[in-house]
């Protein structure tokens, strides 16, 4: 029987102290389950700045000198905007980032042996996920694993922790024309036509879940074969809009969880001629807008106890107050890690279950904030409302950390809350993906927190899309001017 351990302890990442002797232990155990199973090809794949998987495929015998040595990909991976342009110049002199990054060099890739999975879709293959450094072995400070690993240390060095429970909302069409003539291989590549799967504006209508039962019972069984802790599957209120929702996690669980749901999504979905977008606001008509709402509670790391849980007369504790008014003061420019898109912005819209102040109400579905807490219930928490399904949740969860913890320390408190959020009188979000670039651009709390490269490197991203964007001429602007001038 291979010695997988001695192997590992061995190798580069080992000596070189990136893989420590725990991970050395599990990855030795992963490889021989490796061996006595059916699996043929291991997906090793890291999450990028969009929150996409991206990676290459290895037969699963090349798996045990990934864990030896790790595996290179070009550093340029993290230097792509969302059309997958490289928006950094990294043949130049200075490419703009600091890393070693010019000339398109290689990053390395480190697995994570506790993300591995064999795909239940496809069982004769596996994923595996990897935490990204540089070749020398150093960090990447926008690597997003590696952001909320440094953001619950922070937590952690104060005797707190963040539990999260996810609510994910998508749709599912199906497709029409999927767009592979050669002339739509742009790029961006043209979008599919599609057609709706169910017909709308029917929230939790059971009919309409039972027209959509045998693609929501595929899903769901692909989900806990994945070990996904998936708690309920709901038909959404617009047309082929679906709600899954999830048992709480810690913050890295849950972020790994959130790239594998979406992924799995749309692949298993593509494979039966159907597409799946986590996109915010389809351009189709009737369609919805989909959020995705992050239900928190921070706990004591050494009792465990619930720390948002109010006193017998439903008074918000210190914590819960505070980490309420941090979530508040850096809403405007944590969007930027919230919603990241041109698109996510035309969700915020009064009086559509979505916010577009920033205020906290009790229960209150229009507030960003919803306060869930109740005198002796130990599932008092709240839930934030403001973020698109195309966050990364990596980031996203960490804006989170930094946000509340910073509310804590600074013992900050809470506003009233509100019972009319879409009359109150209150800051608002930002309306556009610009005014969400110059927000998070001038965060003094963002650079202090993530540092100048992290804010640099980002805006220098979402610039770049929404350049694009203001340079294409929409439908709206050939409606309204072509005809009359």
């Amino acid at each position: 029987m291979t010695d997988y351990k001695t192997s590992i302890a061995g190798g580069t990442l080992a000596r070189t102290g990136l893989l420590d002797a725990a991970a050395v232990d599990a990855a030795a155990a992963l490889l021989q389950q490796l061996a006595d199973s059916q699996v043929e090809t291991v997906r090793v794949l890291f999450t990028d700045q969009h929150g996409i998987l991206r990676g290459k495929t290895l037969v699963a015998d090349a798996l045990p000198s990934v864990f030896r040595s790790g595996l290179n990909a070009p550093s340029t991976l993290l230097l792509k905007d969302t059309a997958h342009k490289t928006v950094f110049p990294v043949w130049s002199a200075d490419p703009g980032v600091d890393g070693g990054m010019g000339g398109a060099g290689d990053i390395l890739m480190i697995p994570d042996p506790a993300t591995f999975r064999i795909l239940p879709w496809a069982p004769h293959s596996a994923w595996i996920l990897c935490d990204t450094r540089l070749k020398s072995g150093d960090a990447i400070p926008f690597a997003p694993r590696d952001v909320l690993k440094t953001a619950m240390a922070r937590l952690d060095a104060q005797g707190l922790a963040l539990i999260v429970g996810l609510e994910v909302e998508f749709h599912v069409f199906s497709v029409e024309d999927p767009q592979l003539d050669h002339s739509n291989a742009t790029m961006p590549g043209q979008p599919v036509t599609t057609r709706n799967l169910t017909q709308g504006y029917q929230f939790l209508t059971e009919t309409r879940y039972a027209e959509a039962e045998t693609l929501l019972d595929e899903l769901r069984r692909n989900c806990q074969a994945l070990g996904l802790p998936v708690r309920s599957m709901e038909i959404e209120m617009g047309p082929s809009q679906f709600e899954f929702t999830f048992d709480p996690a810690d913050p890295l669980t849950h972020a790994d969880n959130m790239v594998m749901f979406r992924t799995m999504v749309k692949q298993v979905c593509a494979a039966k001629g159907l597409h799946a977008t986590f996109m915010c606001r389809p351009n189709l008509p009737n369609a919805a807008a989909s959020g995705w709402h992050l239900h928190q509670s921070v706990v004591d790391t050494h009792t465990g106890e619930n720390l948002m849980i109010p006193d017998a007369g439903g008074e918000l504790t210190a914590l819960a107050s505070g980490w309420i008014a941090g979530l508040l003061d850096h809403a405007a420019a944590s969007c930027l890690l919230t919603t990241p898109t041109v698109n996510g912005y035309k969700r915020y819209r009064p009086h559509q279950l979505a916010p577009d102040r920033i205020q906290w109400g009790r229960d209150n579905r229009g507030a960003m904030i919803r306060g869930l807490m109740a005198p002796g219930d130990t599932a008092s928490r709240v839930e934030n409302r403001v973020a698109e399904p195309t966050a990364n949740p990596y980031y996203f969860f960490a804006s989170q950390i930094l946000c509340g913890l910073d509310g804590v320390t600074r013992g900050a408190r809470a506003p009233a809350p509100v019972e009319l959020p879409y009359d109150a009188e209150a800051p608002t979000l930002p309306d556009s993906l610009l005014a969400a670039i110059q927000a998070f651009e001038t965060s003094a709390f963002y650079r202090e927190t993530l540092g100048d490269l992290f804010v640099d490197y980002l805006t220098r991203i979402r610039r770049a899309e929404w350049q694009r964007y203001q340079q294409t001429v929409s439908e709206w602007e050939q409606a309204e001017y072509f005809g009359i001038y």
